[in-house]
C-alpha cells in the first residue's frame, strides 16, 4: 500500500552478451571453454556432418580427415582440441546376468507356490469325497462323479505345474486356488449340516422344576425360604419330577423343608394364592393349565420363580427297516426357548410317509380333544395338548391309542423354530381359505394367496377363536403351513438360503431320527429324484364340555370328546398309505 508498481517498460534492461544478443548460451556442463575468441569464419561441410566435427577456418586450408569426435563433443577450430567433452557410458554386460537372475527366482517361486497348491487341492479333495462317502447320503453314482471331476481337476494343474512356462504354471496355480475355495465351501456347509443334524438328534426331554412365591414374597433367593411351607403334589409311584425337586431343595440348603401335600398341581398353586403356604413346586409346564383352572389370566404375573431345577430324562429310540414306511409325530410346543422343555403340544400332526409310493399324509387331531394318556392319567382322560407336558413321547403314545398305529419317529418344533425357519427361507406362499383378524398377533388375513414371514405364519397357524370352526380350521392352517414348507425344501429355491436355514434350525429343533435314517432318506430321494405327493386329513371336533382332568384336578377345564367316526376313517387312511405297495 502506498507504493506504485512499476511497468515492465520501467524495469531495467539486461546487459547485452557480445555478439549483441541479451540471450545467454548454454554450454555442456562437462564441457570446456575453448581460449581465445570464437572464429566467425568457420565453415560446414558436408563430411563434417556425417563425422560430427567442425573444421577450423583460420587458414582457409582443408584440413586433414580426423577420427570421428565422441557423442555430445565439439572440436575447437583454431586450436585443434575439442571445445567440450562429455562421459561416454559404456554397455553394462552385468545387466543381462541380473535379469536371468531375476527370472529364474521368479520362477522358482511360482513353481513353489504352484506345487503347495496341488497339494492342498489334493488334501481337501480328498476330505471331501471321504466325508460324503463316510455319511452315505449322496447315491454312489454322485460320489463317482465328484471324484472324478476332481480327479480330472488334479490332473489338470499337475500337467500345467510340470510345464517349463510360467504363465502356464499360473494359470495351473491359479485353478488350484478356485477349487480349494469351492471344494473347501462345500465340504464346510457339509459337514455343518450333519453337525446341526446330530445335534439335534437328541431323544430326551425336560422338566422345568419350579419354586414359586407370591409377587410380593420378601424371598429373592432360595436360602430365604429356608423356614417355607411348601405345597406340592407327589403322584403315586412317580419318581422324578417333584419328588427329585424336593431332594434338590434340601440340598441346596442342607437342611430338610416342611412339604404339605395336595391332590394337584392346581391345588398347590391354588394356597398359594390363597395365602395357605408360602411357597408351590410344580413343573413349569403346567403355569397356563394352572391360569386356566384359576380362570386368571394374569397367573404368571402374579407369582415369581425363586428356584428352577430341569431334570432330563432319555426318550427310548425306534427305528424302521431301510425302505419301509413310517408315521412321524410332528409337535408344536407353545413356548419360546429350550426345545428339550416340556410344554403342552398345540400342534399334533402325524405324518405318514410311504417310500414307495412317494405319497406323504398329514393327519391333524384337536388339541383340546378329552383322551387318556397311557403310563400317565391311567383310566382318568386329560386334554391331548397336556400330554405333552409329560413329554413328547407321552404325546406319541396318546395318539397311538386313539388310532390304534404305531409312531416311529418325532419332530418337536416351537414358536422359535418356526419364526426363525420361515424368515430363513424368505417366507412362505400360504394359502388362506376364510378372512379373519387373528386374535393373538394384530394381523388380518384376507382370503387368498399370502407371502408370509415368521410371525405372520405363527398368528396364522395359532389363530382358532374366529373360525366357526375353531380348532379344525386351525389344524387345517397348520397343515397348510406344513405343505408349504416341505414343497420349498424340496425346490431348488431354497438353495440361496441354504446357509441361513442352518443356522435357524441349530438348536431350535429336536428329532429321534437317527442320522443313518436320514442319510437313507435323503439318498433314496436324490436316486430316485421323484415328485411327493402330499395328502392332508383332519380328525372332526366332537362335542365339547366342561370336565375334570388329570392335570386339572377336580377343576372342570373345557375339553372335546372326540368324533371318533373321523377318527375312524383317519386310522383307515392311515393304513392304507402305510400298505400301499407292500404285499407283507
Amino acid at each position: 500500500m502506498g507504493t506504485e508498481k512499476e511497468s515492465p517498460q520501467d524495469l531495467p534492461r539486461p546487459a547485452k552478451a557480445p555478439g549483441g544478443s541479451s540471450a545467454k548460451k548454454t554450454t555442456p556442463k562437462q564441457g570446456k571453454k575453448t581460449s581465445g575468441t570464437p572464429n566467425k569464419n568457420i565453415s560446414r561441410d558436408p563430411d563434417s556432418r556425417k563425422t560430427g566435427t567442425k573444421q577450423s577456418g583460420s587458414s582457409g586450408k582443408p584440413q586433414g580427415k580426423k577420427k570421428p569426435a565422441a557423442q555430445g563433443t565439439r572440436q575447437g577450430g583454431g586450436s585443434g582440441k575439442p571445445q567440450s567433452k562429455t562421459a561416454v557410458a559404456k554397455p553394462n554386460k552385468k545387466r543381462p546376468e541380473i535379469k536371468k537372475a531375476q527370472r529364474k527366482k521368479v520362477n522358482r517361486y511360482v513353481r513353489i507356490i504352484g506345487r503347495i497348491a496341488f497339494m492342498i487341492q489334493a488334501l481337501i479333495s480328498l476330505i471331501m469325497v471321504i466325508s460324503i462317502a463316510r455319511t452315505k447320503m449322496l447315491p454312489w453314482k454322485y460320489v463317482l462323479l465328484i471324484m472324478a471331476g476332481l480327479g480330472v481337476l488334479l490332473l489338470i494343474t499337475l500337467i500345467m505345474n510340470l510345464r517349463r512356462n510360467r504363465r502356464v504354471r499360473l494359470v495351473g496355480t491359479g485353478i488350484s486356488v478356485v477349487v480349494i475355495a469351492l471344494t473347501f465351501v462345500f465340504t464346510t456347509y457339509f459337514n455343518r449340516t450333519m453337525g446341526v443334524i446330530a445335534g439335534n438328534s437328541k431323544a430326551l426331554k425336560t422338566d422345568n422344576m419350579i419354586v414359586v412365591v407370591r409377587a410380593d414374597d420378601p424371598a429373592q433367593v432360595l436360602v430365604d425360604a429356608k423356614d417355607y411351607t411348601y405345597a406340592v403334589h407327589l403322584p403315586a409311584g412317580a419318581s422324578g419330577g417333584s419328588s427329585a425337586m424336593i431332594v434338590d431343595i434340601e440340598d441346596a440348603l442342607s437342611s430338610k423343608i416342611k412339604v404339605e401335600e395336595y391332590s394337584s398341581d392346581i391345588e398347590a398353586a391354588k394356597a398359594l394364592m390363597e395365602g395357605k403356604v408360602n411357597a408351590a413346586i410344580y413343573n413349569k409346564a403346567y403355569t397356563e393349565v394352572i391360569a386356566e383352572a384359576l380362570d386368571n389370566d394374569d397367573y404368571e404375573n402374579q407369582v415369581r420363580v425363586l428356584h428352577q431345577y430341569g431334570i432330563e430324562t432319555d426318550i427310548e429310540k425306534e427305528t424302521v427297516d431301510v425302505g419301509k414306511p413310517f408315521n412321524v409325530l410332528i409337535s408344536g410346543i407353545d413356548v419360546y426357548g429350550d426345545i428339550s422343555q416340556t410344554s403342552r403340544s398345540d400342534v399334533n400332526i402325524i405324518v405318514t410317509v410311504n417310500p414307495k409310493t412317494k405319497k406323504v399324509l398329514l393327519t391333524s387331531t384337536p388339541r383340546d380333544y378329552y383322551v387318556k394318556i397311557p403310563e400317565i392319567s391311567g383310566d382318568s382322560r386329560d386334554k391331548l395338548t397336556h400330554a405333552g407336558i409329560y413329554g413328547v413321547d407321552a404325546s406319541m403314545r396318546t395318539l397311538e391309542e386313539l388310532y390304534g398305529i404305531d409312531i416311529t419317529y418325532f419332530v418337536r418344533v416351537n414358536f422359535d423354530t418356526l419364526i426363525k425357519l420361515v424368515d430363513a427361507m424368505d417366507g412362505l406362499d400360504v394359502y388362506v381359505e376364510y378372512p379373519f383378524d387373528a386374535y393373538t398377533d394384530e394381523y388380518h388375513f384376507d382370503k387368498g394367496w399370502h407371502d408370509m414371514f415368521g410371525d405372520q405364519v405363527l398368528a396364522f397357524c395359532r389363530e382358532r377363536y374366529s373360525f366357526a370352526d375353531g380348532d379344525n380350521q386351525r389344524g387345517r392352517n397348520q397343515e397348510q403351513v406344513l405343505k408349504a414348507l416341505i414343497e420349498k425344501l424340496l425346490s431348488p429355491a431354497i438353495l440361496p438360503h441354504y446357509a441361513d436355514i442352518l443356522d435357524s434350525l441349530d438348536g431350535f429343533f429336536q428329532l429321534n431320527m437317527s442320522q443313518e435314517k436320514i442319510a437313507e432318506l435323503v439318498n433314496m430321494q436324490l436316486t430316485d429324484n421323484a415328485h411327493w405327493e402330499i395328502l392332508k386329513q383332519a380328525a372332526e371336533q366332537g362335542d365339547s364340555a366342561l370336565e375334570a382332568t388329570y392335570s386339572g384336578g377336580s377343576t372342570p377345564l373345557y375339553v372335546m370328546w372326540p368324533d371318533y367316526a373321523s377318527v375312524y376313517v383317519n386310522a383307515a387312511r392311515i393304513e392304507t398309505i402305510l400298505k400301499e405297495g407292500y404285499t407283507d
